[in-house]
């Protein structure tokens, strides 16, 4: 299975309900924009460094004394930003809330589930309409998500409670 940073356009079941099956802008491989990055501030990136390097198997690739930037096969990016030990994240304010990584199989799904499960005692499993999703918190406590199957092998027929309604 490919990172999430990478383009699997590989027939209907990847593509959004949208979508048709040859692209139109510029051409045959034209999808549009795909994610590249994502920053997180955190309490502390040495330590949030430290967990999302285990965690999504990337390399630090540059830090300073309050930031620091992750680099996962293929390019993707989690850059994470320093912001103090008091600093609040309310959820259901504006903005983006969660980030859902894909695992990149069965094995490394449960490798994801130990890991998330040896540095938080906040671990739920959910179920969704042919995918499991893992829920577990990061050193600042923010919500770290993990499916398996991806999006690109099965698509999403509902929107999750928990998160969206």
């Amino acid at each position: 299975m490919a990172h999430p940073h990478e383009s699997r356009r590989s027939g209907p079941r990847s593509a959004p309900p949208s979508a048709t099956s040859e692209p139109t802008a510029t051409g045959p491989d034209s999808y549009g924009p795909r994610l590249a990055s994502v920053v997180l501030f955190v309490h502390d990136h040495d330590e949030s460094a430290d967990f999302y390097q285990e965690l999504l198997k990337m390399e630090v690739t540059v830090r300073t004394a309050t930031a620091a930037l992750l680099v996962g096969q293929g390019g993707f990016q989690v850059y994470l930003r320093t912001v103090g030990p008091k600093a609040i994240h309310p959820v259901g304010h504006v903005g983006a809330q969660y980030v859902i990584w894909t695992a990149d199989g069965p094995d490394d799904f449960q490798r994801c589930e130990r890991v998330l499960r040896a540095r938080s005692d906040r671990v739920g499993t959910r179920h969704g309409d042919g995918f499991t999703l893992i829920e577990g918190r990061d050193p600042s406590g923010l919500p770290v998500l993990v499916a398996y199957p991806g999006p690109d092998e099965v698509a999403r027929l509902e929107i999750i409670a928990r998160y969206y309604v």
